[in-house]
């Protein structure tokens, strides 16, 4: 495993991508997992996805900086956490990367996507009209389609709750799209009613958005 990309937001929250490279037993010999960790895995049957559980859990470590055991369940809702560290934690993972934030101010959210021209299937989906008629048709309208998904699904990731939805809940203001930016998130739902900066950025082929709350 390769880390391709580590940025410190701040000196409370960090993020950090890798390229995976091993196969799992590599990857497995620098974990230390329990018998409930171990049956997860094995339930994982496509190698994929079990390289990409492994991996976001070795960014971890090296995120943490600890040779510790680090126990990270999932809760009701599917949300990964840390038992027995205290910061907040998203996870990502997409083809050849998988990805990890962490801070100890706050909820954190992160996601990472293959740019693919097949998001145009499902646009109406997860935004609105409202959110369309700002999206670009030139050059860079995929990309800020992606820009767009990943945007709700950080800020998805962070709330934790399930039943949000992209398209009822979530409202992305207008904005230009760049290959690095920020753009502003209403969620609006049960539980919450709030805006949101969500940071985003183009990684090689990948779109990649984080957001801290």
């Amino acid at each position: 495993m390769s880390l391709v990309y580590l940025r410190e937001l701040d000196q409370h929250t960090k993020f950090a991508i890798w390229r995976i490279e091993e196969d799992e037993q590599t990857l497995s010999n620098q974990l230390q997992l329990d018998a409930l960790e171990e049956q997860k895995l094995i339930s994982l049957s496509n190698g994929k996805r079990r390289l990409h559980w492994l991996a976001t859990r070795v960014l971890l470590r090296t995120l943490l900086n600890t040779t510790a055991y680090i126990d990270c369940p999932s809760d009701a809702n599917g949300k990964p956490y840390l038992a027995n560290f205290p910061q907040k934690i998203s996870l990502t993972h997409s083809f050849d990367y998988a990805g990890a934030i962490i801070s100890s101010v706050g909820e954190v959210g992160i996601d990472m996507e293959l740019i693919k021209s097949k998001v145009e299937r499902i646009v109406h989906k997860f935004l609105k009209e409202e959110e369309l008629d700002f999206i670009t048709s030139g050059e860079n309208r995929i990309a800020q389609l992606y820009a767009c998904w990943s945007a709700k699904e950080a800020v998805y990731k962070l709330q934790g709750n399930s039943g949000v939805s992209f398209l009822h809940n979530m409202t992305i203001a207008p904005f230009q799209y760049q290959d690095e930016g920020i753009l502003k998130l209403h969620l609006k739902s049960e539980y919450h009613d709030c805006h949101f900066d969500v940071h985003y950025e183009k990684f090689n082929a990948y779109l990649l958005a984080y957001v801290v709350e």
